[in-house]
């Protein structure tokens, strides 16, 4: 199966955004033959006050971001993730950060919503605090997409590995992983954390990121974007480069069970 990874430079216009996503999708599917795109983490709308997140909230369908996944999906026939977007939580003063996955006719197959939420001081100083805003989710997912069972995660999810060894456990081959990581935590973490969760769960990883500056709470901050594709070795098989762009790579079903038969890590579990 060919993938491509979507990096995206997402601000607080939602109809803008939309329009640079299905238009870098499109380029993808025309120009490297896709069947499955993966957006990043808040590719429809990003930055703002915890109050402005709440008000970007969509209802749980029928909203901007997913009709419009749900539409590039029927026009070009192909998987989409949504990477994630804001859905409005019971009540109406929160919302869950979503990924909602489409099959080539336009059908939801699969909704995550995030489970690990951002709450820390980063090491220059500045707070990152999701869950003022986002109300956590509660259950995992694991989707069949052109015989693929792909496990659902997003961005922070990625620091808990028991999360993955469920998936791993509910079938997952590989993994898809929206994510806006920060420039001070991703230079140092992202790739390094995405390859070890890969050998781990014997998985793909396909991790699709958001890159460069954003304005919340008034002030500039700056996601880390190289977005990327690791095969089940901890091979990193595809990265994109500075800035809006996208990547693809293939995914290779042959390539997991050699994996998985090299070091049967399944079948030595004591745990």
């Amino acid at each position: 199966m060919k993938v491509s990874l979507i990096q995206m430079n997402s601000g607080q216009d939602k109809a803008k955004n939309l329009r640079d996503a299905e238009q870098l999708a499109r380029q993808a599917i025309d120009q490297d033959g896709t069947k499955l795109v993966i957006f990043p983490e808040h590719f429809d709308w990003a930055g703002g006050t915890p109050k402005d997140k709440v008000a970007a909230g969509e209802a749980e369908r029928d909203g901007p971001a997913y009709d419009m996944c749900r539409k590039l999906a029927q026009d070009c026939k192909v998987f989409v993730h949504s990477g994630s977007f804001y859905e409005t939580a019971p009540g109406g003063e929160r919302v869950y950060n979503t990924s909602v996955v489409f099959n080539p006719q336009g059908q939801e197959i699969a909704r995550y919503r995030k489970i690990h939420l951002f709450d820390i001081h980063t090491p220059d100083g500045l707070r990152y605090g999701e869950s003022d805003a986002v109300a956590p989710g509660t259950a995992t997912a694991v989707v069949d997409i052109d015989g693929i069972k792909f496990g659902l995660a997003i961005c922070y999810d990625l620091r808990f590995p028991e999360l993955f060894q469920q998936l791993r456990l509910d079938g997952a081959e590989a993994i898809a992983l929206p994510a806006a990581f920060t420039l001070q935590t991703g230079k140092d973490h992202w790739e390094v954390l995405l390859r070890a969760r890969a050998i781990e769960t014997q998985c793909y990883f396909l991790a699709a990121g958001m890159t460069g500056p954003f304005e919340q709470n008034g002030e500039t901050r700056y996601s880390y974007g190289h977005s990327l594709v690791c095969d089940p070795w901890g091979h990193v098989i595809a990265r994109a480069s500075d800035g809006v762009g996208f990547v693809s790579a293939r995914i290779e079903t042959a390539r997991i069970v050699e994996t998985r038969k090299q070091i049967p890590l399944a079948s030595h579990k004591v745990l």
